[in-house]
């Protein structure tokens, strides 16, 4: 499984992302120019120019033709995805974190940071059909309780009925998306004691992966909130994805960046471990990067893989068939 090399962002990666298809990979990093590549031969094919500061986060419509990235120029950005040009551009007096758009792409989830006087939170934005006819209000605000923490991650869960964050406060909230009324929170015993990076959902909604600095990812249930399984590493967790086809979790992270230089590129342990989804066994890794994974993504038909790194690289892997006949 000899990975492809791609090599197009000058800063660390952040985010990466497949389209429902699988043929187009959107990769974000902190170089303020999000790239799109053919998903099978790891060719670019062109960026998104336009933000002023690190690109945090994307999101790609249903049909692939609409982008949306969240950036520390405190914007997001709607594009179209096959001519590159910007269509619309959401401000906020604060840095864009995460964005996620809903089933049906009308709507879009977006998270800003505390800023200066401004806490964080989670802003609902209606995404018209027609970029002419796009307005930046929002349909709703959803305030953090712990407002001087970032709120790292939010996602839809099933039907749109409820948004799902998770961030710096280490507890993951499940908000009404309707009313904005928050209606579950995780249970401190069972959950992260540290923050939470990353929030990956199943291809079906009906379960999330969550990924911490505390070393380790723990698989919920998205109607109930209830802790299924928890998987542990022995670095912090900056990236978590699952497979599509098989009961595999991945999980990405590394020591600290500031740390990175100081130790041997084994001793960091840059690499992204495959588990058992159900065993929660390790079923093995795959090397490569010479700095933390930050970014996880499985393409949709979970016959291929990428991750990127602080090393500004992105890796695409298409896993061997001996892969899927791995027993434990």
């Amino acid at each position: 499984m000899r990975p492809i090399l791609m090599k197009g962002h000058e800063r660390p990666l952040t985010f990466l992302r497949y389209n429902r298809d699988g043929d187009l990979l959107f990769s974000c990093a902190k170089d303020h120019t999000p790239t799109l590549w053919y998903a099978d031969n790891g060719e670019r094919l062109g960026t998104y120019r336009g933000h002023n500061g690190a690109v945090w986060c994307c999101d790609v419509s249903r049909d692939s033709s609409r982008l949306i990235t969240g950036s520390a120029d405190q914007t997001a950005k709607l594009w179209d995805v096959q001519s590159g040009q910007e269509l619309f551009t959401f401000k906020f007096g604060s840095p864009t974190r995460s964005v996620d758009f809903s089933v049906g792409d009308h709507l879009a989830v977006i998270t800003t940071d505390p800023f200066m006087e401004r806490t964080s939170a989670i802003h609902v934005k209606r995404i018209a059909e027609d970029p002419q006819d796009q307005v930046a209000d929002s349909v709703l605000v959803l305030q953090s309780p712990e407002g001087r923490k970032r709120i790292n991650r939010a996602v839809w869960g099933p039907l749109n009925q409820t948004i799902v964050s998770g961030g710096e406060d280490a507890v993951i909230r499940i908000w009404d998306s309707e009313t904005g009324k928050l209606l579950k929170e995780s249970d401190g015993e069972v959950g992260h004691k540290k923050p939470i990076t990353s929030l990956a959902k199943a291809a079906d909604d009906s379960h999330f992966i969550t990924g911490s600095l505390d070393k380790t990812a723990k698989l919920w249930d998205m109607r109930t909130l209830t802790l299924i399984k928890t998987y542990s590493t022995v670095v912090p967790v900056n990236a978590v994805t699952m497979s599509p086809l098989l009961n595999h979790v991945v999980l990405g992270g590394g020591q600290d960046a500031s740390a990175v230089t100081t130790t041997d590129h084994r001793a960091g342990k840059f690499e992204a471990k495959f588990y058992d989804k159900i065993l929660q066994e390790e079923i093995g890794g795959v090397k490569g990067h010479f700095g933390p994974i930050n970014a996880l993504a499985f393409n949709p038909d979970g016959r291929s893989f990428s991750s990127g790194g602080e090393d500004g690289y992105v890796r695409l892997h298409h896993l061997d068939p001996d892969y899927f006949n791995i027993k434990i």
